[in-house]
């Protein structure tokens, strides 16, 4: 039977046997006398015993185990004997002897409070996973920005994550073994530090400015803008750091993004195919786009770290010159792309047929319709200047426009006529006029009807340049012409006709073609200028344009302004 004791090691109680008591008391004796009369002797005999209460502690199954023997001489052979290192200066040049073997030492999660910013946290976590604090300082700015966790995961780790106070603590948070030599040299390093502060006050400065009381005023304003210009300096380098880290963020995801859509051809993608002159891939336009663009922002974060780390390692001249070499050729591929680009409409193509209309019984009166294209039209899709992409029945894909106008002139013979204009843009004039002649516009004659397409086709691989159709029908003198519903809003500025009416409205009444070619409207109201006219005039301003008619005893004025041009009409200027 052994008797057991209670004994108190850094403030925790512990049971132990008899022996195993006499030989650690035995043990932190010795280990006074060595230290005795060094500086910090009482912070360094603290730390060893919290250190050892915390390898009972592990040792411990349960709290009414009893330490033995064996324990006590486990918790010795890891803290070392006291004889075994050199309690002098000499500790920080040589390397002490240990009578155990080293056993590699886990790291332990603390805040260090010593490097902190605001709670340590960042500074914790660089030393137990082995980053630059910046960095994780940025990650978690970042993830606060955009999306409020890196915030919430600082405030719980800064209320979760206990402080490395203890020189212990210090020692686990860094992985280094809790040893004496380590306790010992931990509080040394933390005196030489006061001393070397204390070392470097200038006594002699300090004086001058107690002697000089009347100064007193003038220093606290200083310091007090010096103060304002710090935190001012400190928000323009988070500004820079959000703003820099943003851009770079959007230009990667949006990279990320486009060169996905390109690789699986997403819908949508195909956009870029209808106007991309350069055969240049997406995914190396946005590339270039992303240096051209990221490299500035950049530099601007990393110049925003600069403002609030005084101590930022450099990138080094290397990395600068890359950078800049790499944003310079993004610019200038850029801009031989955008040369090209903006080469593609340099130029004009025009092609023209003009074909007589064959009707079996002569033409004394003509009706003039369009028709559309269900296949085309029921197809849904967002357009390019007035283009969209489209697919025929066999599923080949076509760039659609329904942007056709056609006029309506005097012919010079017996004889209809129909002239189709194709116009297309291009880098070159062959080009252009090439590109032209592959529209594809189809018209037909059905009894004394003139059926005409309201939409134009092209292929796809001839891309958006400003195709367009023009229609001029040619109608001899005496022919009677009446439109359908579906030609309202079709018809072209140049069409002539006797009656000062808008366009839309000619479709209303029938035509006459005269030896003028002027159009003779045959059933408009004698009335029709007049239906809606009060006796001092009116003035109409609607999508249409402006119609000003104003009377005055017998004098008249008329305006009217569409799309046309400006008509004015005096009763002196008929």
């Amino acid at each position: 039977m052994n008797k057991t004791v209670n004994i108190n090691l850094a403030n925790i109680l512990f049971h132990i046997d008899e022996k195993a008591f006499n030989k650690l008391q035995r043990y932190l004796e010795s280990i006074k006398r060595s230290f005795s009369g060094t500086a910090g002797s009482d912070e360094i005999i603290a730390d060893i015993e919290a250190r050892i209460a915390e390898l009972f502690q592990e040792k411990m199954e349960n709290d009414r185990q009893v330490i033995t023997l064996k324990e006590v001489d486990e918790v010795i052979n890891i803290m070392g004997q006291p004889e075994d290192y050199m309690v002098d200066e000499d500790i920080f040049e040589d390397e002490p002897r240990r009578t155990g073997e080293s056993r590699p030492r886990i790291k332990k999660l603390y805040r260090d409070t010593d490097n902190k910013y605001i709670g340590g946290v960042c500074a914790g976590l660089e030393h137990y996973l082995g980053f630059d604090v910046i960095w994780i300082r940025l990650i978690f700015i970042v993830l606060g920005i955009f999306t409020g966790f890196g915030f919430i995961a600082y405030i719980l780790l800064w209320i979760l994550v206990p402080e490395a106070v203890t020189t212990s603590q210090k020692l686990d948070m860094r992985g280094e073994p809790v040893n004496i030599s380590n306790i010992e040299r931990k509080v040394k390093e933390g005196f030489d530090d006061v001393a070397d502060k204390v070392k470097s006050v200038d006594y002699e400065k300090v004086g001058d400015k107690v002697k000089s009381s009347g100064k007193t005023f003038f220093d606290a304003l200083g310091d007090v803008i010096m103060f304002l210009f710090k935190v001012f300096g400190k928000f323009i380098g988070i500004l820079l750091i959000i703003i820099g880290a943003a851009t770079l963020i959007g230009l990667f995801i949006g990279l990320f993004t486009v060169g996905i859509l390109d690789i699986v051809h997403i819908p949508g993608i195909d956009f870029y195919d209808m106007v991309n002159s350069t055969s240049a891939p997406v995914w190396l336009v946005s590339l270039l786009a992303f240096f051209a663009i990221g490299i500035p922002f950049f530099f601007l974060l990393y110049l925003g770290l600069k403002i609030l780390v005084n101590n930022l390692k450099s990138i080094g001249n290397i990395a600068k010159f890359s950078l800049l070499g790499l944003w310079l050729l993004s610019i200038i591929g850029l801009s031989v792309l955008g040369i090209q680009q903006a080469s593609a409409h340099a130029f004009n193509g025009t092609t023209t047929v003009k074909e007589d209309l064959n009707f079996d019984q002569g033409i004394d009166t003509l009706r003039i319709s369009l028709r559309s294209s269900d296949i085309y039209e029921d197809q849904e899709n967002v357009g390019i200047n007035g283009m969209t992409i489209t697919y025929d029945e066999n599923g080949d894909k076509l760039l659609f426009a329904d942007d056709v106008r056609f006029d309506i002139k005097k012919s010079e013979d017996s004889i209809a006529h129909i002239r189709i204009r194709k116009d297309a843009d291009g880098n070159s004039f062959a080009s252009a006029k090439d590109r032209a002649r592959q529209i594809d516009y189809n018209y037909s004659v059905d009894d004394k009807t003139l059926l005409l397409d309201n939409f134009h086709t092209t292929d796809a691989k001839n891309k958006v340049r400003d195709q367009e159709v023009r229609v001029t029908v040619y109608v001899p003198v005496k022919s009677v012409i009446w439109f359908d519903e579906s030609a309202k809003r079709h018809i072209g500025r140049i069409t002539r006709y006797d009656k000062d009416i808008y366009r839309s409205e000619i479709i209303d009444y029938q035509w006459l073609m005269q030896n003028n070619g002027v159009l003779q409207c045959l059933d408009c109201p004698e009335d029709l200028e007049d239906d809606d006219d009060e006796e001092d005039g009116r003035i109409i301003i609607n999508e249409n344009g402006v119609d000003i008619d104003i009377k005055d005893n017998g004098d008249s004025f008329k305006m009217k302004i569409d799309e046309e041009g400006v008509k004015i009409k005096t009763n002196d200027n008929n």
